[in-house]
């Protein structure tokens, strides 16, 4: 197949989020479904029951969005079901849903999709408050891709029930930094070169600062956010320093603050916030912060083959923000959705991930190794000290094998987060 061309192999892969899309429309009047470009929410909901058979307004064309801007309830005249794309480019939009649901709340139904993350938007928590329920879809999973189920027993853990051996069967190694410098956006999917992923990347790039990034803020110097936006992803998985990030990109704190709100609203960047209770004061506090898509990462850095990839001296933040996806991705699952935090002492002992169900806690760390140790349990078992309530503990690692170092730790293979035997 050519590069450029999918043809009968660009075939949609259900996505996990899509059950839950579906059960939450039959109960709200409004879903606002967001996430980066290229993720896929339009192809889901083209593809989804029941939402393949609403009415669909994109508000990329030109001629809608203009008559978007000055007749907005016209877009939707005599439909009940109606799904709007990028409805961020058009806020008076909001006022319009939020009239139609007040007069007919239980006639009506609004999808509303969006690149920029609303829930940050002000002016949309407030206009839809007690109208609106809020998901976000990631890049796609290694599981979706291979059309497997979510695995159910992650969430069994937060009742910390240890996994039997057998939920995992034998796992297939996976050849690590080949999917990082691809990444998960579902483009590149029906790409096969390693050339064609790194041009794809370059125009997804291009394509957000010179459009997208334009329609949500004034951006002063393209050439300052792309050194920015470098420098943030060379910091992924790491704790953020805006100090730092001004001083190595020669740009003023207060536009490095404005550049990473942007990124945020913009869902290419996320803030991991610290994990810490008043039981322990020598903590560290400040967020840490990942990029979207690992493959976002690395181009940015600058990696562009899988050779530079694999001996890169980030390649287990890479390896970070590539497991992180996949647990993002579980916890829009779960009812409510997971919580995400990392817990870091002073003296630097650190667990990169502390997944919080309601009062439910499970700590994760992870590893770039294909034989986890004892001594990588460390910081999990120091964790577990400070907070015995912890329900369980995972350690992630790039290899193929399962291994039970502690009645709440269990060392994980990094693919079981994408597909397991049913229980």
């Amino acid at each position: 197949m050519n590069d450029n061309q999918a043809g009968s192999e660009l075939i949609y892969r259900p996505r996990w989020l899509a059950p839950l899309l579906a059960q939450a429309i039959s109960e709200h009047p409004v879903i606002i479904l967001t996430g980066a470009r290229q993720v896929g929410k339009s192809t889901l909901l083209q593809h989804e029951k029941p939402f393949s058979d609403w009415l669909q307004i994109n508000l990329d064309s030109l001629d809608v969005l203009e008559q978007a801007e000055k007749d907005p309830a016209s877009l939707w005249i005599g439909a009940k079901e109606v799904i709007i794309d990028e409805v961020q480019r058009v806020p008076r939009l909001l006022y319009e849903v939020k009239q139609a649901v007040d007069k007919a709340r239980h006639e009506v139904r609004f999808v509303l999709s969006g690149s920029a993350n609303l829930l940050l938007m002000r002016q949309v928590s407030e206009t839809l408050a007690g109208r609106a329920v809020y998901f976000l879809l990631t890049p796609i999973s290694l599981g979706e891709v291979s059309r497997k189920q979510p695995p159910e027993w992650f969430f069994r853990v937060f009742d910390g029930k240890m996994p039997a051996q057998k939920v995992f069967g034998k796992m297939a190694s996976r050849n690590v930094p080949n999917l990082i410098l691809r990444g998960f956006m579902p483009p590149l999917l029906y790409l096969k070169r390693p050339e064609a992923w790194v041009k794809w990347w370059e125009g997804y790039v291009a394509t957000y600062v010179e459009r997208d990034l334009r329609q949500i803020s004034q951006i002063d110097s393209l050439t300052d956010f792309r050194r920015v936006m470098a420098i943030l992803a060379l910091r992924s998985g790491q704790v953020l320093n805006q100090t730092e990030v001004a001083r190595d990109s020669g740009v003023s704190q207060s536009t490095v603050r404005r550049y990473i709100n942007l990124l945020e609203v913009s869902c290419l960047l996320e803030r991991l916030p610290a994990f810490y209770s008043s039981r322990t004061k020598r903590l560290i506090k400040s967020p840490k912060i990942f990029c979207l898509d690992p493959g976002l990462s690395s181009f940015l850095m600058g990696y562009h083959d899988v050779k530079s990839v694999s001996s890169a001296r980030e390649l287990g933040a890479l390896f970070e923000t590539l497991v992180f996806l996949h647990l993002k991705i579980l916890g829009q699952l779960a009812t409510p959705q997971l919580k995400f935090y990392y817990w870091r002492t002073v003296t630097g002992k650190e667990v990169d991930f502390i997944i919080e169900w309601g009062r439910k806690i499970v700590a994760v760390e992870v590893k770039l190794t294909s034989t986890p140790r004892y001594e990588d349990t460390a910081n999990l078992r120091l964790f577990l000290d400070e907070y015995p309530n912890t329900a369980f503990c995972l350690l992630i690692h790039n290899g193929t094998t399962t291994r039970i170092f502690h009645k709440k730790i269990l060392a994980i293979p990094w693919q079981a987060l994408a597909s397991a035997q049913p229980l």
